[in-house]
């Protein structure tokens, strides 16, 4: 067996030029291809994340009733028990209880229907990333009488800016209609520009002066130590009050979570797309390689190498290339990863198009160890199979006729 090993390695290298093609070949094969996976993770992983901070979070509790129409009577049951249940529980890291209703907002220039959400704004501050995304002005902190903070994207819809006077009208808890004025303290900018024109954010005690339930709580938001814990926590809460509604940021947004539960088949595929493509070049350079060394292989029939050790040896000079190159090119993209997992990837010439699907500008690369064993796996699994047809062209050799072969 030694000997077949130690012969399969000097094949390799009698046409160093080939052989380098090949090797090449498969290290840009594997750095493009789990390149362009690390960077779709990121990109997802970047969408999820600003989701997450922005408007999902990781737990919301409602109203059953409530998501459906926005009702302002749909209130959520015994909020004081789940303040108190929250307080004490160790998964919960903060969390956020908020007054919503639907309104149209107005100006000189148009009209939108926005959602108007009331905050504690000192404990919004340290639970979602508004405060971080503001572009102009102020977060609640110079205007005193009816401040609000409004989106970049309805600022440009309703040609808004900074100390400008915006209305907004909406149904009461009596179902009489309500028209009341706020003025713009600040504008931000989040990810996403869809939730940028749809939402507004004022102080809660200034929402609940205009409804006649003071004790109204909408949305109980909150953020967990590790977003891992969301399924067991949503149960939790699910079993201590049947009334509200406990939804994870999977249930309210299930096509993040698909994308991100796709993730590892969209590898795979693209992966195997790769590589079976590289695997026609290496059965193509092997079967070469049979034949022009057709008159060898008989000369070593002839003196008694018998069908499986030259097999073998074809089989062995397709596993050596492999080996030198993934290596190589498993190091080269996780050094490239790495690198654009900590300084990222700068998107801001096509900013505008990702903000319409909730993605920022900056995307860091992100590729989990266990792809790299699966690459690895894969790749030798497609050397494997690529050797078998220029292995068994070799079996079907002649002897007497491979030896007179030129």
């Amino acid at each position: 067996m030694g000997t077949i090993i130690k012969i399969a390695w000097r094949n390799v290298w009698r046409n160093k030029l080939r052989s380098s093609i090949v090797i090449i070949s498969m290290i840009l094969g594997l750095w493009s291809g789990l390149f362009t996976v690390a960077m779709s993770r990121g990109v997802n992983e970047q969408r999820v994340k600003s989701a997450i901070d922005s408007y999902l979070h990781h737990v919301q509790i409602h109203n059953p009733s409530f998501e459906y129409n926005l009702d302002i009577n749909s209130t959520i049951d015994e909020p004081l028990k789940i303040y108190d249940e929250l307080k004490n529980d160790s998964l919960v890291k903060k969390y956020s209880s908020r007054v919503i209703i639907s309104a149209m907002a107005s100006t000189a220039h148009g009209a939108q229907g926005i959602k108007l959400i009331g905050i504690d704004s000192d404990e919004e501050k340290t639970f979602s990333d508004i405060s971080q995304n503001m572009i102009d002005g102020n977060y609640f902190s110079k205007i005193k009488s009816k401040p609000v903070i409004i989106g970049k994207k309805l600022a440009d819809n309703l040609n808004l800016d900074l100390k400008k006077k915006i209305s907004f009208t909406f149904v009461d808890d009596n179902g009489d209609l309500q028209r009341v004025k706020f003025k713009v303290e600040g504008i931000y900018k989040s990810a996403n520009s869809i939730f940028d024109g749809g939402t507004v954010y004022v102080k809660k005690q200034d929402l609940i002066k205009l409804i006649e339930n003071k004790s109204s709580v909408h949305e109980i938001a909150i953020v967990l130590n590790n977003i891992g814990h969301t399924d067991i926590f949503k149960k939790k809460l699910s079993n201590m009050n049947s009334n509200n509604k406990v939804e994870t940021w999977k249930d309210l947004s299930p096509e993040l979570g698909s994308v991100q539960e796709l993730m590892v088949w969209f590898f795979l595929i693209f992966m195997s797309i790769i590589l079976l493509a590289l695997s026609f070049g290496i059965a193509n350079i092997m079967l070469m390689a049979v034949l022009e060394r057709k008159r060898e292989l008989g000369m070593l029939m002839s003196v008694g190498l018998n069908k499986s050790k030259i097999f073998l040896m074809i089989l062995f000079e397709t596993i050596f290339i492999s080996l030198i190159a993934l290596p190589v090119g498993i190091l080269l993209s996780y050094l490239m990863i790495s690198y654009y997992g900590q300084i990222g990837i700068d998107l801001s010439i096509v900013s505008e198009g990702l903000d319409a699907f909730g993605m920022k500008s900056m995307v860091y690369t992100s590729l989990p160890l266990n792809y790299y064993i699966m690459i690895t796996i894969l790749t030798l699994f497609v050397t494997l199979i690529s050797s078998l047809f220029p292995a068994r062209r070799a079996l079907k050799l002649n002897p007497a006729q491979a030896i007179k072969s030129l």
